[in-house]
């Protein structure tokens, strides 16, 4: 099954070759297809017993308590929604000029992404510090 790791990282290669060295229209649709790939998986498991989020957590940390519970699931939806932006704004610039498109999609996303990730962790360190004392 080590293939499974290797797989995702041709098909990126791939698709940057291929916009590389041809026109092709349909290959701008690369990053909204993940982007709404990882939207879907936010919104559909917001709805599941246990969200991806509290699996991910649930892992690293071993049983969740109730309040965890809580925040993972809210930052569940929250992922989902940011996640949904990020996904219609790459849409968007598939018709925009391709220096666009790049900006944001091979930059800008990323930034905003980390960025969302950082302030995450900063707000997760302070609520657990302030409810589980």
């Amino acid at each position: 099954m080590k293939l499974k790791f290797v797989l995702p990282f041709l098909v990126t290669v791939f698709v940057i070759i291929v916009f590389h060295f041809t026109n092709i229209f349909a290959v701008k649709f690369y990053p909204v297809l993940a982007n709404f790939s990882v939207f879907l998986l936010f919104f559909i498991s917001y709805f599941q017993k246990e969200t991806v989020i509290q699996k991910i957590a649930k892992s690293i940390e071993g049983e969740l308590d109730d309040f965890t519970k809580k925040y993972t699931k809210n930052l569940t939806l929250c992922w989902a929604i940011f996640t949904f932006f990020n996904f219609m704004i790459s849409l968007f610039t598939v018709f925009l000029p391709e220096k666009i498109w790049a900006i944001y999609n091979g930059f800008v996303s990323y930034i905003l992404i980390g960025s969302f990730f950082a302030i995450e962790y900063v707000v997760r360190i302070i609520l657990r510090e302030k409810y589980q004392k």
